[in-house]
């Protein structure tokens, strides 16, 4: 986890450039992770297709630990995507990790509550890079990006209503603080696939582009960032931050709701939920 006193060092440093202005491709070896660093644009991909990349604590902790040498190596602009040509840029969470004990399976250090904060607070600008469909916490994960760049023809998924998940109020509070009410309520209770598209005409998607378009357009969109003041940006980063959480909920209406998901996690639904995703077969919720 990392909190945004990180963001300090970053600022102190930033202005400096990277190695005297020349521009310098590093490669760094991770298991679960393609990460490279050019002059002051890092790229992070995602690259265990055979899980399509499903966010489990391994890939996670890499993922975290590739940001934090984002922010050692000084850079100005992170680009998070998944293999070239992916059909599935992520299947979210993995869900033969899920407690299956009457354990909250969503708590504040849950991995992917980890990666979403440290997005958030990284002091510089991440653009999500999105080819192929993106499911579950991983749309969260994506749209707790600063930006998002797809190809024409991906699509989003929250389903945490699909396997019988009850999501914490801080994933709920981020998907409506990015997409809206309307959008949020459709794209949580249907749990369906959601076209790119729609996306954009609600302002979620920066672009849509053809996949051929794709990685040229994200590349020239990281430079401009990458060209501008880092400090101004920085601030910037974090004011907007400040502004999209500002909603502030009681201690009862936060005891009551966390009451509701313990209801939900201890129920037989939920343990219905993950017993039809490895069946392979449409979970029949009774409602208890």
């Amino acid at each position: 986890m990392v909190s945004h006193s990180l963001a300090s060092p970053f600022r102190d440093t930033l202005g400096a450039g990277c190695n005297g202005g020349r521009v310098v491709a590093v490669e760094i070896s991770c298991t679960l992770l393609e990460v490279k660093i050019t002059g002051k644009v890092g790229e992070i991909t995602l690259n265990n297709p055979a899980k399509h990349n499903a966010l489990s604590t391994a890939l996670i902790d890499e993922l975290c630990s590739a940001l934090e040498e984002m922010l050692l190596s000084q850079v100005r602009v992170v680009v998070l995507r998944a293999q070239a040509g992916a059909k599935v840029f992520s299947a979210g969470a993995d869900v033969r990790e899920l407690p299956t004990n009457g354990r909250d399976p969503l708590t504040y250090d849950d991995p992917v509550r980890r990666v979403i904060r440290m997005i958030e607070l990284f002091p510089a600008p991440v653009i999500a890079m999105v080819e192929g469909s993106v499911w579950g916490g991983a749309c969260e994960l994506v749209m707790s990006c600063d930006m998002i760049v797809a190809g024409n023809d991906s699509t989003f998924a929250v389903t945490p209503a699909k396997l019988g998940m009850p999501y914490n109020i801080s994933g709920v509070q981020n998907f409506l603080n990015t997409g809206g009410m309307n959008l949020c309520k459709e794209m949580l209770f249907t749990a369906r696939p959601m076209n790119v598209h729609r996306l954009v005409l609600q302002g979620i998607v920066s672009h849509a582009v053809p996949r051929g378009e794709l990685e040229p357009l994200t590349r020239t969109i990281a430079e401009q960032i990458a060209m501008n003041s880092p400090l101004v940006i920085s601030l910037l980063k974090e004011e907007l931050r400040l502004l999209s959480a500002s909603h502030n909920l009681g201690p009862e209406t936060f005891e009551r709701v966390q009451a509701m998901r313990r209801e939900v996690y201890d129920s037989e639904d939920y343990q219905e939920g993950i017993r039809a995703f490895f069946e392979k077969r449409t979970p029949r919720f009774q409602g208890k």
